[in-house]
């Protein structure tokens, strides 16, 4: 059976009898002399060697002599040379085709060298360009290979990491023996190395100066020397970047929980000093103080009262942030009408809104949605306290719901002063306190953070727009996720009066 490789091989020497026997053919019919002949034979060789290789050039360089000989250097017809000067016209001729069929393959060598010498350099190019795109470093230690593999065009790509003693393979599976090669130190760091084991691999150590980083292997053996020398470079400096940025991030990451772990020492110091300090002191006045009436006596109880609910706030909010930090926020998501939802959380928040009028809106067409409550009723509450605290007595804030585009949207709107421009970017960052709450000295600069948390895990966004003088919206949203549409009676808009009665009652 005739392998593809030498079908084609015969098709080449077949092709080139042909034309040589056209050439010859057109020669005879035109009656051209012997010089004129040679000339035309010299340039089929030429043409050969550089379109064929210097192999089949000699075939017909010899199939071309016999032509010459037999067709034109007398005597005609036979292939002896009758005197001198035939036999310098022929040696003549054999010895122009060699070297020109010689030049012509080094030639059309040199130019297949450089077009692989171009293609190597822009994989290389392309190699470095994907390497240096990619931003998270551990994700990238384990694409390295693949990306290796793709630009190359190799079947398998190794790698292996010194420091962590880990493979990260293009592959499913590393073989034994391949390891136990990449494991074992390399007699010269320059030579390239070939592993037992299926496919058989070539390897070379990954080096960054004289510090060994690793080893790759790739298989099959079709990179140049050249060209796997500069790859594994590449990639031990890209190696060694990936290192040293999950080393800075981790470091980052430590310095930075040290500092948040800092600063919620120091807010929650001052901010639980103030409570206990008016409740320690009320509690003293109550022991010690003689001769106080009794309208006294209840204004001190309702004090301690007031700044024990204060306290119990800071710890509730110190304790929601260490459960974001931690990610241990789960969510439990229920079927339930939005309305019900926003009953639930003006309830809550009855004491701190019963000086404004409250009015919320909902969708004619309340069917229920799956979410959960409790912390959807977190979000709310953290954003309501903070509309009443800076609204003015009387003012009003507004909650509205919707459903557009998949999502459940709601905002949370008030006619207070307004957020200063240059606090909106810093508002949601933890511990950030802007200036009108550093003047009111309340708050702690956890809400905002806690309610962007919550949504986050609930895979929500919120947004906030403000123009000071004219009050803030707060938009946030959850996915609308929807199961068994019941629908209910049509909600309008419901508002309620400044007292507390109207409001909340």
């Amino acid at each position: 059976m005739i392998t593809k490789p030498n079908w084609r091989q015969s098709l080449r020497v077949g092709a080139a009898t042909v034309g040589v026997a056209v050439a010859t053919a057109l020669l005879l019919w035109a009656r051209v002399n012997e010089t004129a002949a040679g000339l035309v034979f010299l340039t089929m060789v030429v043409w050969f060697a550089t379109r064929a290789g210097f192999r089949l050039s000699l075939y017909v360089a010899l199939l071309c002599a016999v032509s010459f000989d037999y067709f034109f250097l007398p005597p005609l017809h036979t292939l002896v040379l009758a005197g001198p000067q035939e036999w310098m016209e022929m040696l003549s001729f054999a010895v122009s085709c060699v070297i020109v069929g010689r030049l012509a393959e080094r030639a059309r060598s040199q130019t297949r060298n450089a077009v692989q010498r171009r293609e190597d350099v822009e994989r290389l190019y392309t190699l470095s360009q994907e390497m240096m795109m990619h931003e998270d470093a551990s994700r990238f230690i384990h694409d390295l290979p693949r990306l290796v593999e793709r630009s190359f065009a190799l079947d398998a790509v190794i790698l292996y990491v010194r420091d962590s003693d880990q493979f990260y393979a293009s592959i499913s599976e590393v073989p034994a023996s391949v390891q136990a090669g990449l494991r074992a130190p390399m007699a010269s760091p320059a030579t390239t190395m070939t592993l037992p084991g299926p496919g058989l691999f070539s390897s070379l150590p990954l080096m960054l100066g004289l510090k060994p980083l690793g080893a790759l292997a790739w298989r099959p053996d079709t990179l140049s020397r050249e060209v796997a020398t500069a790859v594994s470079a590449q990639v031990a400096i890209a190696l060694t970047r990936s290192l040293a940025i999950e080393t800075y991030t981790r470091m980052e990451a430590a310095r930075e929980g040290e500092r948040l772990r800092a600063a919620l020492i120091d807010s929650l110091t001052h901010e639980l000093r103030t409570p206990l300090t008016s409740i320690r002191a009320a509690a003293t006045t109550l022991v010690e103080a003689q001769g106080l009436d009794e309208a006294g006596r209840r204004d001190l109880a309702e004090l301690v009262d007031e700044e024990s609910a204060r306290l119990d706030k800071l710890i509730g909010e110190a304790v929601e942030m260490a459960e974001i930090d931690a990610n241990v926020v789960r969510i439990h998501a229920v079927p339930q009408h939005v309305r019900t939802l926003l009953d639930h959380v003006v309830e809550e928040s009855h004491a701190s809104l019963a000086k404004h009028r409250v009015a919320f809106s909902v969708e004619p067409r309340d069917m229920p949605a799956w979410f959960d409550p409790h912390l959807l009723g977190r979000v709310f509450r953290h954003l309501l306290e903070n509309a009443a605290r800076y609204t003015p007595a009387g003012g009003r804030i507004t909650l509205t719901s919707r459903r557009r585009d998949g999502r459940l949207e709601f905002t949370v709107e008030d006619n207070g002063p307004g957020i200063d421009s240059a606090d909106l970017p810093l508002i949601f960052e933890k511990f950030y306190r802007g200036k009108k709450s550093t003047a009111r000295g309340k708050g702690t600069g956890m809400g905002l953070p806690i309610a962007r948390a919550i949504l986050a895990a609930h895979g929500g966004q919120i947004e906030v727009s403000s123009q000071p003088g004219q009050g803030s919206t707060f938009r946030f949203w959850v996915p609308l996720i929807e199961k068994e549409p019941v629908e209910v009676e049509p909600e309008g808009i419901h508002e309620t009066g400044a007292s507390k009665s109207e409001t909340l009652d």
